[in-house]
């Protein structure tokens, strides 16, 4: 039977899901301790990871941790993605990023808060070879990486080398390493623990948006359907490795970054009552459409297989929209930047630049109150960002399928 979706891909209704509040990276106060309940118009029906996690965040106890009562976990989880949820792969591979970045940027992202929720140590970037233990999972994310293999230099264009297709082969490597010396290393993850891991995909953003202002988006749609079908392979190439539990998030409102405001061609006609780019972010719903579609292909083929589509744009969209909900002051404006006005950012000085202008030295640096943003360099999001996006993710209320993956859960 066909289901009714609505334009993110998901069934339309009023859901109670938990917004954890805002956490410094040092807190070590529990998610659930700090989440408050939010009832948002348009919520999404409730998904098989409530099957995974606790009821519903916002039923947890308070003073609890939020492991506490889990009916289940994953041994591991093995990462594939971009700067979204890179914890330090590239800086590994190149040059270490310089401060600000680590105070509330490449602290904790999205992935980090759900391995921590789920009692597990944070990701190992699988580029790192001093202090890595892979024994709980590794990230293979890489900062500016792509689905598709990159037909340029990384010094001509900034593109990551590391795409999607070269994390797979990382992923392969691993998994072969780890079955040759049967736990015997101390340092990989056991071979029994592949098939029961989870897998979590969020890519894609740099297809899209690499080539947005010298081709319009009418030409980057075209390119879309080989960007999910890129995801779609990498998926079932997984699965003839023991994969069998996939979470893969779909595309952020692009048009609501501060980057993209100040950087992409639009007029105010293009301007949400928000602030937000409509176009940009219509082609953005136009990409997570195939990604779904795609997904419902993908779960017919491969039996046995749970797949779980993440709805970060919804998540997103309400903190841009209305930030002050949620505890944050700040939504189309970066924290770390130059230049004030609507957005504090400027393509000439990146967050953590400086640079001589008319004799003087102008510097993008971060704000005083980055707790407050939901953008910290007008490209990412801020570490409270992020906790909030994790929560909104682990109540299940932004997931696809809405049922029926009790699979996933491990006795």
């Amino acid at each position: 039977m066909q289901i009714e979706l609505d334009q993110y891909g998901l069934q339309p209704q009023h859901r109670c899901i938990s917004m954890a509040s805002l956490a410094t990276p040092n807190t070590t106060t529990p998610l659930c301790a700090r989440s408050h309940v939010v009832l948002l118009p348009e919520m999404r029906t409730a998904s098989a990871w409530q099957l995974l996690l606790p009821a519903v965040l916002c039923c947890c106890c308070i003073g609890g941790t939020a492991d506490e009562g889990w009916r289940c976990r994953f041994p591991a989880v093995f990462n594939f993605g971009d700067s979204n949820s890179d914890t330090g792969g590239f800086w590994a591979a190149f040059l270490a990023q310089p401060p600000p970045f680590g105070v509330t940027y490449f602290g904790r992202l999205v992935i980090d808060f759900i391995t921590q929720a789920m009692g597990l140590p944070l990701l190992s970037p699988y580029l790192q070879s001093v202090g890595s233990d892979f024994r709980h999972g590794a990230n293979f994310a890489t900062l500016a990486s792509t689905a598709l293999p990159p037909n340029t230099s990384l010094f001509v264009t900034g593109i990551s080398p590391f795409s999607l297709a070269i994390q797979l082969r990382q992923m392969k490597e691993l998994s072969s390493r780890a079955i040759a010396s049967d736990d015997a290393s101390g340092q990989l993850p056991p071979p029994g623990v592949l098939r029961d891991s989870l897998y979590t995909i969020d890519i894609g953003q740099n297809d899209f948006t690499s080539n947005l202002a010298s081709q319009g988006i009418e030409r980057v749609k075209r390119t879309l359907p080989s960007v999910i079908s890129q995801i779609s392979q990498t998926m079932q190439d997984l699965y003839s490795i023991r994969a069998r539990k996939f979470m893969v998030f779909n595309m952020a409102p692009i048009g609501c970054y501060p980057a993209f405001l100040a950087e992409l061609p639009h007029g105010s006609h293009d301007l949400d009552e928000y602030g937000c780019m409509t176009s940009y972010n219509s082609a953005v719903v136009y990409y997570n459409e195939l990604l779904n579609n795609s997904l419902a292909k993908v779960r017919k083929t491969l039996q046995g297989a749970s797949i779980v589509y993440v709805n970060k744009y919804s998540v997103m969209l309400e903190l841009f929209r209305h930030p002050e909900d949620h505890g944050l002051k700040y939504g189309t404006k970066a924290c770390c930047g130059c230049g004030g006005g609507a957005y504090n950012f400027s393509p000439d000085l990146y967050c953590g630049t400086s640079k001589v202008v008319k004799g003087n030295i102008a510097s993008a640096t971060a704000c005083g109150d980055p707790q407050n943003y939901v953008s910290w360099d007008g490209i990412h999001a801020t570490e409270a960002a992020n906790n909030i996006i994790a929560s909104a993710v682990m109540s299940g209320a932004y997931s696809y399928p809405p049922s029926g993956l009790s699979k996933l859960c491990q006795p």
